[in-house]
């Protein structure tokens, strides 16, 4: 499965798929999202500021290729692409505050409230996260997936359970020796939730069968960890310049990552057995599933 997941990545315009995802979210985000000149004109102009602040769009870009390999039209599954960017990125905001990580820099530009002030920036993240279950409430249900559970996916990997209670655990392990066990429940809470969410929406708009649903979870799960371990690494090993933020933040926090843990080299074998792991996942889609397969081997490789 392996050899047979990165021989068709060989033969898949990765740059072309994100090139043509971060399109199509940039320019459906810039509809759903107020202009920046309506009343109060400070607050839309901080959410806007940090939404098109340059991300690699990865969550809608995994939503959109999980809607393709089950068969379904990428525009079904925009609004639901946006609305998970927009989460992930009231996130982002909330994560950098001084209160939180403390960090001046994201996407190699100032922090939301470096720019806006703390206050605005607090706004901003609560009107982003109102915002993605405005954009939901307004998508089509489909035969096998109503409104209220589309609604439901969104609450759940976003709620106290999943990714507020990976950002709790965060805050609170920071200066004490965590488990690997401890840190994993972090991660699969911090990171791993949401992504598996934007798959799994993804898999939803194209109405898809409970098996190809559980594919997608798995799917998700493992990417979203792994995600999250070469972050771990990324921050060690890469310059501020080169993340787009500060780097060696987690050390000077005294924060506990994988590399600290069990190592830089099995942090990396770690985050290749659960990328493994996804494409395992993806057999069910015949060959349907190479924006999948692409983007898993693109997160695992990537340098920032």
């Amino acid at each position: 499965m392996a050899m047979r997941a990165r021989s068709q990545q060989k033969q898949f315009d990765l740059k072309a798929c994100l090139e043509s995802a971060t399109e199509a979210v940039n320019r459906a985000l810039d509809g759903f999202l107020p202009k920046a000149s309506m009343k109060p004109e400070t607050i839309h102009k901080a959410m806007r500021y940090s939404l098109f602040a340059g991300g690699k769009r990865m969550r809608p870009a995994l939503c959109l290729a999980a809607a393709t390999a089950c068969g379904g039209h990428q525009a079904e599954a925009l609004p639901l692409a946006c609305a998970v960017e927009c989460i992930h990125t009231y996130s982002l905001i909330h994560d950098d505050l001084p209160a939180m990580d403390d960090d001046d820099f994201r996407r190699g530009k100032p922090t939301n409230h470096k720019v806006f002030g703390e206050g605005i920036a607090i706004l901003a993240g609560d009107a982003l996260l109102t915002q993605a279950f405005e954009i939901a409430a307004k998508c089509r249900s489909w035969p096998r997936y109503s409104h209220q559970r589309v609604l439901l996916e969104l609450a759940s990997a976003s709620g106290s359970l999943q990714l507020i209670a990976g950002q709790v655990a965060d805050l609170e392990g920071e200066g004490k020796p965590l488990s690997a066990a401890q840190l994993k429940y972090i991660h699969e809470r911090k990171t791993s939730a949401l992504l598996c969410c934007s798959v799994r929406l993804g898999g939803m708009s194209a109405n898809c069968s409970e098996a190809q649903l559980k594919a997608l979870t798995e799917f998700g799960y493992n990417v979203g960890l792994a995600f999250q371990i070469i972050d771990d690494i990324l921050d060690v090993t890469q310059t501020s310049e080169q993340l787009g933020k500060t780097a060696g933040k987690d050390t000077a926090a005294q924060k506990a990552t994988y590399p600290s843990i069990v190592g830089m080299e099995k942090s990396r074998q770690i985050a290749r057995r659960l990328t493994e792991r996804s494409f395992a996942a993806l057999g069910i889609f015949r060959g349907k599933a190479q924006a999948l397969e692409g983007l898993a081997g693109y997160l695992l490789n990537r340098e920032k």
